[in-house]
């Protein structure tokens, strides 16, 4: 849905409504998250981190990709400055996302975008561009509204979801599989986001080196996956923006 037209209605009838439209988008994501974050969570107690590591981490970190792709390393007692590197280059993809919605609100104090920086997870650059394409940049009318609504689910799902896992962590066998459903889990949420050519050239290439070069020390295969991934997509899309600009 995209916004064509602005709105009569006062501004807090437009921004309820908003959030409850962003919220029922939002509710077909929560189960996978709740799963996925369930994984994380225990990956993160047989990592070796403590009960209070683990929460403090799901709750300063919280990138599931980039916790997940960091923990590993920290069970391996790989130096600080390459799982440092690991962990921003997993969440490099977020500054195309700043890039994207944080223009629509750049009217906001900087603490308060700050914060919604935090809380934005990639559901949100799948389902925030569609209802506001780049156009409707200078009319904040619904945004935060719209915003709030994804992330306040996602952000429980993900939280409740890791909490259940830290919990259970010793009482679930590891022939329940729960691995294996959470990464399940994790391609029903993001299949449906490979839409476009840079996306899926993107994805063959980070996950055909992922795999060639799964035996690399410290999971280093997957931080170039990660880095040749992102320069395909950049690539393919640069050609194909040339290639429209030709008469």
């Amino acid at each position: 849905m995209t916004e064509t037209a602005p709105d009569s209605r006062p501004r807090d009838d437009r921004e309820r409504s908003a959030f409850w439209d962003a919220v029922r988008i939002s509710m077909q994501t929560v189960p996978g998250l709740f799963a996925w974050g369930a994984v994380t969570g225990m990956a993160m107690v047989q990592s070796g981190l403590s009960l209070w590591q683990s929460l403090l981490m799901t709750l300063v970190v919280y990138a599931g990709s980039a916790q997940l792709a960091a923990l590993p390393l920290i069970a391996a007692g790989a130096p600080l400055g390459v799982i440092v590197f690991t962990a921003l280059m997993v969440n490099l993809r977020f500054v195309i996302f700043s890039a994207v919605i944080g223009p629509h609100f750049r009217h906001l104090p900087w603490p308060k975008r700050l914060w919604y920086g935090y809380q934005t997870v990639d559901l949100v650059m799948a389902f925030f561009p569609q209802r506001y394409p780049a156009h409707t940049v200078d009319r904040p009318a619904g945004k935060l509204g719209y915003l709030r609504g994804l992330v306040v689910p996602n952000w429980w799902a993900w939280q409740l979801g890791t909490l259940a896992g830290i919990l259970l962590a010793s009482q679930i066998p590891p022939s329940w599989g729960v691995g294996f459903a959470g990464s399940l889990a994790l391609l029903a949420m993001t299949i449906p986001l490979v839409k476009s050519r840079p996306t899926v050239a993107g994805v063959i290439v980070s996950g055909g080196v992922a795999v060639a070069a799964a035996g690399w020390p410290y999971r280093l295969g997957l931080l170039l996956a990660i880095v040749l991934g992102i320069a395909t997509a950049v690539a393919v899309e640069q050609a194909l923006a040339k290639r429209e600009a030709k008469p």
